[in-house]
């Protein structure tokens, strides 16, 4: 099931978001990739972050770094966006980002992840964009950010996985 949605950039700029579930990400075309982010539950609550140019609630997560495996972008991004480690990961889906003024287009990973404080949240330590995090209900996520059908299918998935992922 393939999910469309669109979204102006800061910009003015169309990108077109295509969103699919996945388990997996061995199919898709590595050079592509670009940003991982992670739906993270720290004891039941949905770990958001408050950041970017216009300070809006999101997921946890950035771009890849050369050499990084997905996985290691993932840990690497959640220690340094909300001083967290990841405990279990496991992939619920991906958006392809297309720029709707040349065509070009990269992927943006998902996945579900169990986490833990290391310590208190202090700042972005790699001067980051992100500035306070929070523990929400799942079911209140909207209140912070609201992703329509794509965002919607992505927490139900989450939240359906981290059942799995906490056994």
């Amino acid at each position: 099931m393939t999910l469309i949605s669109t979204w102006k950039d800061p910009d003015g700029h169309m990108v077109r978001f295509e969103y699919e579930d996945a388990d997996d990400f061995s199919m898709l075309d590595k050079s592509k990739c670009r940003q991982v982010y992670g739906v993270c539950f720290c004891d039941g609550k949905l770990v958001i972050g408050r950041g970017g140019r216009k300070g809006d609630w999101g997921l946890i997560g950035g771009t890849i770094e050369p050499g990084e495996t997905f996985e290691e972008t993932l840990k690497r991004e959640v220690q340094e966006e909300s001083n967290m480690e990841v405990l279990t990961a496991k992939p619920i889906g991906y958006q392809k980002a297309v720029d709707t003024r040349d065509g070009s287009w990269v992927y943006q990973l998902r996945y579900v992840c169990r986490v833990q404080p290391y310590g208190p949240f202090t700042g972005d330590p790699d001067g980051g964009s992100i500035q306070e995090i929070k523990l929400i209900d799942p079911a209140d996520y909207r209140t912070y950010f609201d992703w329509g059908e794509t965002g919607e299918r992505m927490i139900h998935r989450s939240i359906e996985s981290i059942e799995r992922l906490s056994k």
